[in-house]
């Protein structure tokens, strides 16, 4: 028997990072918003041995134990009674982009053993469970759109009046580390609360939804700062870094046309939301 799930990526809307905790963590404020087009396919497949075969563009360098959804397999074995498992990973999402690929793909381990195993999980015990692995990581349980606070495992479904607008992600060869990101950041209180500051039209958002990594990121890496400027001026009513970047997208009214010369090379996503 196996089980496969299509582990999809996020983009975050607005990205407030709030005060550092007494634990290292930050506080945070953000909108997970899934893009369903763009997905890692995740099988696992009942095994005498537990292990993952990994294919794809994007194959993490990485010991396979040291794997998130090898985590994620561990971790439901030992809380939750789950058999041996192959995970079988074909990588589509690029990491070192903000776009929780990996997060995804563990939180779709999580999923697939409770039905591989009949484990009839909770969707509480299930977001329990992710939130042990990372802070993205039971968003990706939920998968619907969420505003995130706390580390980030605090979700409350919220409303964006995003239906049949088009969404363009690029991601240049460069990443950004998690490290780097919180390094160079500076927690401070939103001026306006996100919830609403989003329920205004998107056209609107510019200057009031912001990504409080993009400062000091841009600065140091000046060819995402250009890919938010193409964005913008291509007709994005909206454009920002998706989390701690390299990825950054663009909100448009309908398909956009950008110019060849300035998207070769990148790696390019579009959909409809």
């Amino acid at each position: 028997m196996e089980v496969k799930i299509r582990a999809n990526c996020k983009i975050n809307i607005g990205l407030n990072v709030i005060r550092r905790r007494p634990d290292g963590y930050h506080d945070l404020e953000t909108v997970m918003y899934p893009v369903s087009g763009l997905f890692d396919d995740v099988a696992l497949v009942r095994s005498d041995i537990s292990g993952i075969c990994q294919e794809g563009d994007f194959i993490p360098d990485c010991p396979d134990e040291k794997n998130l959804c090898m985590k994620a397999l561990r971790l439901m074995q030992r809380r939750f009674g789950a058999g041996e498992a192959m995970i079988r990973l074909h990588k589509r999402v690029p990491f070192g982009a903000g776009l929780g690929g990996g997060s995804s793909d563990a939180a779709a381990v999580i999923v697939a053993a409770d039905r591989l195993f009949g484990l009839g999980l909770s969707e509480a015990e299930m977001l329990s469970a992710a939130a042990e692995l990372g802070s993205d990581v039971p968003f990706f349980v939920r998968n619907t759109p969420q505003l995130c606070s706390g580390r980030g495992e605090i979700m409350s479904p919220v409303e964006l009046p995003l239906a049949g607008h088009c969404l363009v992600l690029l991601k240049p060869e460069e990443g950004v580390s998690t490290a780097e990101a919180y390094a160079g950041v500076r927690p401070a209180e939103p001026q306006v609360p996100l919830r609403d500051a989003l329920s205004l039209p998107v056209a609107e958002w510019d200057g009031r939804v912001v990504n409080d990594f993009e400062p000091h990121i841009f600065a140091a890496h000046p060819a995402i700062a250009s890919l938010k400027e193409l964005l913008v001026e291509s007709g994005a009513e909206y454009a920002s870094m998706s989390g701690s970047g390299s990825a950054v997208y663009g909100i448009f009214s309908d398909k956009p046309e950008l110019p060849p010369a300035a998207v070769d090379g990148l790696f390019m996503h579009i959909q409809r939301l």
